[in-house]
């Protein structure tokens, strides 16, 4: 069993206990420890029922795409999501649950250096690809070896262009060829007759997977990243 499948397994399968509630953000989420048969981790809990209404996303939604931004990262090959399950029976009924990553809070994106920064092209990419519309700089982490972890996906998938990103510092730069290489085998494997593609059914509507279909097709077909759309507001609020 490798590590995340044994972090899967005890996300799936472990006893949650809730330690403190996480007080900054709209929606309710807290920090979880869950334990599986002696083997235990930190965890972030999100409940479904927690997440403030909107008009644009449909109710009790954001647990789900928490949980595709897991599986988009994976089919890319890229690690930037904790794992992150839908546990049906928590303490506040079902949400995601997501492995804690520790890290320093005061490490954002407007504390990266410019060698940290000039990093961030597949970060960025990932979030054309799944239409992020709240990529705040403080849901950039680095863990304890330096490698970039993203979290709070929750308000991902839309059918519309919603990009809303601390990260614009590449726009109407070339995406490097290998990127474009990760994404387009992304593509391939998002044929409806695939298991990425059946997986996906489970948490999205499937018209909010035809558009990513189309969008990371777009990406493949103008690899070029997008210049911030002056019609819309291109920046999440609060930024951090």
């Amino acid at each position: 069993m490798t590590h995340t499948e044994e972090v899967l397994e005890i996300l799936s399968h472990g006893k949650l206990e809730l330690k403190g509630q996480f007080v900054l953000g709209s929606n309710y989420s807290f920090l979880a420890a869950v334990d599986h048969k002696g083997r235990k981790l930190k965890a972030v809990y999100k409940p479904q029922k927690g997440g403030m209404p909107l008009y644009d996303f449909p109710s009790d939604s954001l647990a789900a795409r928490e949980v595709a931004a897991y599986v988009l990262s994976e089919a890319l090959g890229w690690d930037f999501v904790p794992p992150t399950v839908i546990r049906k029976r928590a303490p506040f009924g079902a949400g995601s649950l997501q492995e804690f990553i520790p890290h320093n809070p005061e490490d954002t994106y407007f504390s990266f250096d410019e060698a940290a920064r000039d990093r961030l092209r597949p970060l960025a990419l990932f979030d054309l690809i799944i239409n992020n519309a709240d990529r705040k700089g403080s849901h950039i982490l680095r863990d304890r070896k330096g490698n970039f972890k993203l979290i709070d996906h929750g308000l991902c998938f839309h059918t519309d262009p919603k990009l809303r990103t601390v990260i614009w510092d590449f726009s109407g730069q070339a995406i490097p060829e290998a990127l474009i290489s990760n994404a387009s085998r992304l593509l391939d494997m998002l044929v409806e007759s695939g298991p990425l593609y059946s997986d996906l059914t489970q948490l999205l509507r499937v018209e909010e997977i035809q558009a990513l279909i189309r969008r990371v097709r777009d990406l493949v077909e103008t690899p070029v990243f997008p210049l911030p759309d002056p019609e819309r507001r291109p920046f999440p609020w609060p930024l951090v």
